[in-house]
């Protein structure tokens, strides 16, 4: 009996070991995705949203904060910064994605940030 609780223990902590990891970003990259926010010349979210940290934030779009509690799954937010007219057609975020003003590396690294949130 012990040797069967111990081989399904060590199966079902080999089979969940990739999602404890949860492919956390590094410090490094937050910081990188920290810099597209602020930054005017990229992302400049602060012109629209208010961010922890961030200087003479915009109150046109809504704060960003509990973003894991607003976007669970990670690929929605990255959906959103991609083209939020797919959501919202009437919407005034510049789609990021579809009119190529950050690269696909650039969206990942700032969805990193913003998720962190």
């Amino acid at each position: 009996m012990r040797k069967i609780l111990t081989l399904s223990l060590l199966v079902f902590f080999t089979s969940v070991q990739p999602g404890l990891a949860d492919d956390a970003p590094t410090a490094e990259a937050l910081e990188r995705g920290k810099a597209i926010a602020f930054t005017r010349a990229k992302g400049n979210c602060l012109a629209c949203h208010l961010i922890q940290g961030g200087e003479l934030a915009g109150n046109y779009g809504p704060p960003l904060l509990l973003m894991k509690t607003r976007f669970p799954d990670r690929a929605d937010l990255r959906a959103q910064i991609w083209d939020a007219s797919v959501r919202e057609p009437t919407t005034r975020m510049p789609p990021y994605g579809r009119h190529r003003i950050l690269t696909e590396d650039e969206i990942d690294l700032l969805v990193d940030f913003i998720h962190s949130l």
